[in-house]
């Protein structure tokens, strides 16, 4: 039996709008914790998803299975470069697209 256990997880990458304030308040919770905004709303979402009674009963039902996607997610090609998912009818889902890193850049900027 081996000494230590390596759990491999599938990451991928999504952009979503956030307020600016909950923004923030990722940034803030991730110096507390000396983590990264990435871990932080991971993390948070896998609490959410665990704590929410009604969910885990949603999960169990047919018509949580036939969810349509709505996060805009990045696949990356064999070359590094990336390119963006869009939903079956050839649209982007709504309320996907702009991330956190896009309002820091923005403010930067003095954009927005």
């Amino acid at each position: 039996m081996p000494l230590l256990e390596i759990v491999q997880t599938r990451r991928i990458t999504a952009m979503i709008r956030l307020d600016e304030t909950t923004a923030s308040q990722i940034d803030q919770y991730a110096a507390f914790l000396h983590a990264t905004a990435d871990e932080v709303v991971d993390k948070a979402l896998v609490y959410v998803f665990a704590k929410d009674r009604d969910f885990q009963d949603y999960l169990r039902t047919p018509e949580s299975a036939n969810v349509p996607p709505s996060l805009r997610v990045r696949h990356f090609g064999q070359n590094g470069t990336g390119r963006e998912a869009v939903n079956g009818a050839g649209k982007r889902p709504n309320g996907s697209v702009a991330g956190h890193d896009s309002v820091a850049a923005k403010r930067a900027a003095g954009v927005e």
